[in-house]
């Protein structure tokens, strides 16, 4: 059996709210495994190069403000399937979008504050994870 990885962030919104331990909890009851985890807060510089694909959009500079305002939890999923498997779990950024009972519908206040950030390709998930982790803090 192979596995496969994804990452995701929960974040500042969710930390300030209190909602790590729900969220991770729905994470893993949906079957995912948690390879590495860490509580951590981006600078400015870590924002601005992890979220650069942005870079141009009007809302890059809000992006960057809500991302380093507070801590995030950065995390390493594991689970067959695991990219679309979580996408389908996180919901569509628009929490008003979000399919009942996805972590967006449910703990989401709007698109720009959405909770939560799940890679969108095992690319993404790669490239994402060494971002945040090296590779002896993946298990």
């Amino acid at each position: 059996m192979t596995t496969k990885r994804t990452f995701t962030m929960l974040k500042p919104d969710s930390v300030e709210k209190g909602n790590i331990g729900i969220i991770l909890e729905k994470i893993t009851a949906s079957g995912f495994r948690i390879a590495a985890m860490k509580l951590t807060q981006m600078t400015k510089a870590d924002a601005e190069e992890f979220y650069a694909i942005h870079k141009e959009r009007p809302f890059f500079a809000d992006l960057v403000s809500y991302m380093t305002r507070g801590p995030i939890v950065a995390a390493v999923l594991e689970k067959e399937n695991a990219v679309e498997d979580f996408r389908t779990l996180i919901g569509a950024t628009n929490p008003v979008e979000a399919a009942e009972g996805t972590i967006r519908n449910m703990y989401a206040t709007s698109i720009s504050e959405n909770a939560v950030h799940g890679s969108d390709s095992d690319e993404n998930a790669a490239i994402e994870s060494a971002f945040h982790f090296s590779g002896r803090e993946m298990f």
